[in-house]
């Protein structure tokens, strides 16, 4: 077995410095060591698209990468959109306005998802909100609420 490797890693903003395993997961370390538990595990082969985290900026499947690949680079989680419970980002008011979640456990993933689609799509059409969606699976919405709540966002931003 390997000794631990040092890694120094922002996250929401925040730098972290620790010793991890290199089998370690990056949501594993997100969940286990730093708490975030927003970052959801579900199929643990970068399928379902919950565990999807902003990595300098883009959406990966953090199941799939080791927290010992995150080292010098900065990682988003969806605990970095809203500032409190009472001030949710755009995207997380359209969500709950347009009812784009049932049971929530996908929404952590989609979420992240779409924040760098809509810097890149400022008024996406629904195919195009539909194929960023493709790699996200959501087993309860049918995802038509997701699309409304995506357009909703992209007009009130």
């Amino acid at each position: 077995m390997k000794d631990n490797q040092s890694i120094s890693v922002t996250v929401n903003g925040k730098a972290y410095q620790r010793a991890v395993e290199p089998r370690l997961l990056l949501s594993d370390f997100l969940r286990h060591e730093l708490g975030l538990t927003g970052t959801h595990v579900g199929c643990e082969h970068g399928v379902c698209g919950a565990c999807t985290v902003l990595f300098d900026g883009q959406p990966v499947r953090s199941c799939l990468l080791f927290a010992v690949q995150a080292n010098g680079h900065e990682v988003l989680t969806v605990e970095s959109l809203a500032e409190d419970q009472d001030a949710l980002h755009p995207l997380q008011q359209a969500f709950w306005e347009k009812h784009g979640l049932q049971c929530g456990f996908c929404t952590p993933g989609i979420l992240m998802t779409l924040l760098p689609f809509l810097e890149s799509n400022p008024n996406p059409t629904d195919a195009e909100i539909r194929l960023a969606l493709s790699g996200n699976l959501c087993r309860c919405t049918g995802y038509q609420h997701i699309v409304e709540a995506v357009k909703l966002a992209a007009q009130n931003a």
